[in-house]
């Protein structure tokens, strides 16, 4: 469950980098309380459309991975943060993801900010 709440919070940290970075992704909120709630929701759909969709794309998707040596992944990564933008859309939570470049960008910096916030992360904690 803890790392849950962790991985959850380094996908909200990695969101609102990107939303502050790429003009073309927008968070609203009318106070800084309700834009951390709405980062909270976004983060936790951005990743059950990680856990659940990325997997069957990237099998689907294979032998053009294998093509492409991995870029399709840059791709990938930005279709799912499109998926996600849209699935809040209809949720109404205020995120928004403009258009594709806006969407491989941002999915750009949620990599590498996620990189950096798992770098500085301790290992995970054995189960006793």
């Amino acid at each position: 469950m803890k790392n849950l709440i962790i991985r959850l919070l380094a996908n909200a940290v990695a969101l609102a980098v990107a939303s502050w970075i790429v003009g073309g992704i927008t968070l609203q909120g009318a106070t800084t309380g309700q834009r951390v709630l709405t980062l909270l929701i976004v983060a936790a759909i951005f990743g059950l459309v990680n856990a659940i969709v990325k997997p069957v794309v990237k099998v689907l998707s294979f032998p053009l991975l294998i093509l492409t040596l991995g870029l399709l992944t840059f791709v990938i990564n930005a279709v799912m943060l499109w998926l996600t933008s849209w699935i809040t859309g209809k949720l109404d939570v205020q995120f928004h993801v403009d258009g594709f470049w806006s969407a491989l960008f941002g999915a750009l910096i949620i990599s590498i900010v996620g990189m950096l916030i798992n770098a500085v992360l301790p290992e995970k904690a054995e189960v006793r």
